[in-house]
């Protein structure tokens, strides 16, 4: 198909649609398991009842009219385009983002790469002896990142799909509560939605990291942890007890000199972790917790937050 007419059927710039297609280059695409097989899989990778019932029924059968002949190019040279980066650990947007609206295949396109590359990526971790546990672990986070994005009405979804790019080539991995981004000589740290930040959860999680990566990826050599993150603002010591989970976890870390430019809109980002909203004013956000009574006061009295990066030896 022309790459101009399939940027106009699909409604985005064309720079993108040749993006997806110069990663894909003749490289193979993958399979999506049998749709006889796909509940139990959703259901393994935590997928809530709502958002697996859409993608069951957006299906990418022969023949069906939700797939036209642009949407099936766009999966299929999106699924080559990340598996042609196997192991790899940057971020990797997989494709345009699409108007969502226009119905579940155009909705869920991108969950449908995700899981035909579930098999890809558990070859990826057999060869490197991950056990099947962390694996599905690991991957189950979808479920965790669809259910984010129905809170926040499609607004997370933009971000979610670069970010489990990351899961899906083996470049990450969920240890006990914190996960941990493979990289040039750091692990980076990533805190998901998955309970309580205690400092014995991070530890444990931290110890398990020490032993996992140097015996599955005895190549490569990491000396120290990472994180950039709004966690790792030191504004929150204003607003926070000395005792908090988070001015802990802060306290692990040597911040990095801090660049205005550097990381992603931190204001955005406080709002989307601590309210999982983008778009509800300030002064009808919930004030339940001391961190979101932090975010709404420093917001509201004209403060911004800062993203904030920091690391400490392994």
């Amino acid at each position: 198909m022309d790459l101009d007419d399939i940027a106009a059927r699909l409604g985005v710039p064309v720079e993108e649609v040749d993006r997806v297609h110069r990663l894909a280059g003749d490289g193979p695409s993958a399979p999506l398991p049998p749709k006889a097989d796909a509940a139990a899989i959703l259901d393994r990778l935590a997928v809530p009842p709502d958002d697996a019932a859409e993608i069951m029924a957006g299906w990418p059968e022969p023949g069906s009219p939700l797939w036209t002949a642009e949407l099936r190019w766009l999966l299929d040279r999106s699924i080559a385009a990340v598996r042609a980066d196997l192991g790899g650990y940057d971020w990797l947007p997989p494709g345009p983002e699409l108007p969502r609206e226009r119905g579940p295949a155009w909705r869920h396109l991108y969950v449908y790469a995700y899981l035909a590359l579930v098999d890809v990526v558990r070859g990826y971790h057999s060869d490197h002896g991950v056990p099947d546990a962390v694996s599905w672990v690991t991957l189950a986070d979808l479920g965790r990142n669809l259910a984010v994005d129905r809170r926040m009405r499609g607004d997370g979804w933009p971000v979610m799909q670069s970010w489990l790019t990351l899961h899906s080539r083996g470049g990450l991995y969920e240890l006990g509560r914190l996960q941990y981004q493979r990289g040039d000589g750091a692990l980076g740290l990533h805190v998901p939605e998955s309970g309580l930040l205690t400092p014995q959860a991070v530890t444990a999680s931290l110890e398990e990291a020490r032993a996992f990566f140097p015996r599955h990826f005895p190549d490569e050599r990491y000396t120290v942890f990472s994180c950039g993150s709004w966690l790792l603002d030191p504004q929150l010591r204003e607003y926070l007890p000395e005792d908090s989970n988070i001015l802990r976890f802060q306290r692990r870390f040597e911040l990095e000199p801090h660049q205005e430019s550097e990381g992603p809109d931190a204001d955005i980002e406080m709002l989307r972790f601590g309210f999982r909203t983008l778009t509800t004013p300030l002064d009808e956000l919930p004030r339940r917790t001391v961190l979101q009574r932090a975010i709404i006061d420093h917001l509201r009295d004209g403060g911004h937050w800062h993203w904030r990066r920091g690391h400490f030896p392994i």
